[in-house]
């Protein structure tokens, strides 16, 4: 360790540098502020012990013109004093020392805050290391996160154009196929053909839903579906769901149950979204339910702060797979459901989710399954949309 004694009187260097040199320092010495300041920029010194008391140059003045140079602010400073009075001692501290030593010198003392502050300064220029690797380690891996982040957004975006684009290519011969489907049961046919058309059109329905199912999930995925609020009428997006559905709820001699609560509530939302969630909900009740079997929709406020559309069935309820997968709620990565059938209920996942809201699944237990949309805000009711409007 190199240590620079600084003090005006050549005995007490002799006397300092005898003490230091005892215990392996090497020592350099000043005798002026001035010729101090010339050996700290030409070399470099791990302490400095700094006499206050000189002709021309103090040693308040000398450590101050230390702490403001770049190549030695960083060196810690003892100065050698026979002030102790308080004043004096503050003086030195604001002008930038580490600690001090009182004249007489005792031998034991010296050393030991010689050893103190050369600790510190080690361990400070330790921590000072340490904190340019973390800072380089930091840069680096945010680097590679931001490279990998890129990636991850080029492949979703490729994956989303891919899928808009098979669901975009799927219409035309679908739409194709329904028109020459209703072409040929508008000629003569005998009852195994009608069939086979029947089952065609129900296949090539099924497909379209799935390519608009697809291609409505691609959307919210990428932000590109938005959700408009406005206040709307729970009775009629009930209503208009249901005539949307009103041939395949015919077909199964469905009976559709409406609460008396549906036709004063109001919700905050897009209403084609809205509808959307709506009719896959019903379609799933119409779909799994055996003939004449019985779909409730319902509307209320579970808090002050939150209304409920709540569709139900009498049918087998859900499996025990799906209850599982729609029960673990947020931990659920929507982007990879492979459940049987749950690809439409991801989509209302999604679109409640673009409200503020959520969605509940359960099984009733008087039999049947129920689904919750769960709106956010405070409610109003349609009485009192109309009253404002007065």
């Amino acid at each position: 360790m190199n240590i620079l004694v600084v003090d005006d009187n050549p005995r007490n260097i002799q006397i300092v540098g005898k003490i230091l040199t005892e215990h392996q320092y090497k020592i350099a010495y000043a005798t002026s502020g001035s010729r101090a300041l010339e050996l700290a920029k030409q070399h470099d010194f791990d302490l400095i012990l700094l006499d206050i008391m000189m002709p021309e140059m103090d040693g308040y003045e000398v450590c101050l013109l230390l702490k403001s140079n770049v190549k030695t602010c960083e060196v810690p400073i003892i100065f050698l004093t026979a002030k102790i009075d308080p004043e004096s001692i503050v003086k030195g501290f604001e002008a930038g020392a580490n600690d001090y030593v009182t004249k007489p010198f005792n031998a034991a003392e010296l050393i030991a805050r010689v050893k103190t502050q050369l600790e510190l300064s080690l361990r400070r220029k330790e921590l000072d290391r340490l904190n340019k690797d973390l800072e380089l380690i930091v840069k680096e891996r945010t680097r590679q996160l931001e490279d990998a982040n890129a990636r991850l957004t080029r492949l979703e975006k490729s994956k989303s154009d891919f899928l808009s684009i098979m669901g975009h290519e799927l219409r035309t011969p679908l739409n194709a196929l329904a028109g020459l489907n209703n072409l040929m049961q508008s000629t003569p046919l005998d009852e195994e053909q009608r069939e086979f058309l029947l089952g065609m059109e129900e296949a090539s329905g099924r497909l379209a839903r799935f390519s608009e199912m697809a291609l409505l999930i691609t959307a919210l995925q990428s932000n590109d579906q938005q959700a408009e609020r406005f206040p709307l009428i729970v009775s009629v997006l009930f209503e208009m769901a249901l005539r949307e559905l009103h041939y395949a709820i015919q077909e199964k001699s469905i009976q559709v149950k409406l609460a008396d609560e549906v036709d004063r509530l109001l919700v905050m939302g897009d209403a084609e979204l809205i509808r959307r969630c709506l009719v896959i909900l019903i379609e799933n009740a119409v779909n799994h339910l055996p003939a004449e079997g019985i779909i409730e929709l319902k509307a209320f406020q579970t808090e002050p702060d939150r209304v409920c559309l709540q569709v139900c069935d009498n049918g087998s309820g859900f499996s025990d797979e799906m209850l599982d997968l729609f029960q673990a709620g947020h931990q659920t990565d929507w982007k990879t459901v492979k459940v049987s059938g749950s690809l439409s209920l991801t989509a209302v996942k999604l679109i409640m989710s673009a409200h503020g809201g959520d969605m509940a699944v359960k099984n009733r237990p008087e039999g049947g399954a129920q689904i919750c949309l769960l709106f956010s805000g405070r409610p109003e009711s349609l009485d009192s949309v109309r009253i404002k409007g007065m």
